[in-house]
């Protein structure tokens, strides 16, 4: 039967020591040393000043040396349609031509609708079970399931039908991610998503991340007379995150 899902996001993967890995990429192009002799000088100290360095002097480039690659499940293919937008980014994604939702699909259930109340969730509920009969019954129609069936039963299905990926981004890319779909006008799914993924990125290389997020962090919001007016309250929110994991960083 479909069920409802929640957003899930897990970090697979990710380059080890990527803030050397990036500085590496930068001297490099300034040095006359070898690449052995410049990673060894790099390993052995705090490259956090030289970081910073390199934001402030927009050297970007170097940034798409280090890649995170994530887990996520519990999406809509709505969000996807905007996921892919990202063309510098690399996507796994569940096939619904090749896996079969006979056994019922998981859909997303957007916030509002929540706020509805009970009645309209429920509403809500009896539309999706309906889908999937519709899929059923057009799975039975084209050939009992099965690779051939599926690929064209899944025309019924919703923008709400939950899907899962693998999705690889390069440090440059992320932070141009978190600046577009951080920012309030975002539409909540993928903002929700930007959201969590910063947070496991802020985990691992909080040089890199500590500044990322909307435009209105680093300067003025660039949404001109669309701006939500929060920049503020942004800032503020941002200033708490990084106080708490300070206050509570080990080590």
């Amino acid at each position: 039967m479909a069920e409802a899902k929640e957003l899930n996001v897990i970090l697979i993967r990710n380059t080890l020591h990527p803030e050397e890995t990036i500085s590496l990429g930068a001297k490099l192009c300034y040095s006359a040393s070898t690449i052995r002799n410049l990673e060894e000088k790099v390993s052995s100290r705090d490259q956090s000043a030289f970081i910073e360095r390199l934001k402030s002097m927009g050297h970007e480039s170097v940034f798409e040396h280090a890649t995170f690659t994530f887990g996520i499940e519990g999406v809509s293919r709505v969000l996807l349609a905007q996921l892919t937008r990202h063309r510098l980014a690399s996507f796994s994604v569940q096939s619904q031509r090749y896996v079969s939702y006979e056994h019922g699909f998981g859909y997303i259930i957007p916030p509002r609708i929540k706020a509805l109340g009970q009645e309209a969730v429920l509403k809500y509920q009896a539309q999706m079970e309906t889908i999937e009969a519709w899929y059923r019954d057009w799975q039975k129609e084209l050939g009992q399931g099965g690779e051939t069936a599926n690929e064209d039963a899944r025309f019924v299905l919703p923008g709400a039908c939950e899907t899962r990926l693998l999705m690889t981004m390069n440090v440059r890319e992320l932070r141009h991610f978190f600046a577009i779909r951080m920012c309030n006008r975002a539409q909540w799914e993928i903002r929700e998503l930007a959201r969590q993924m910063h947070l496991l990125c802020l985990q691992v290389a909080p040089e890199l991340f500590a500044d990322a997020g909307p435009a209105c962090l680093r300067g003025c919001c660039p949404e001109g007379e669309k701006s939500c007016g929060k920049a503020a309250q942004v800032r503020e929110e941002r200033e708490k995150l990084m106080l708490f994991r300070k206050e509570n960083s080990h080590g």
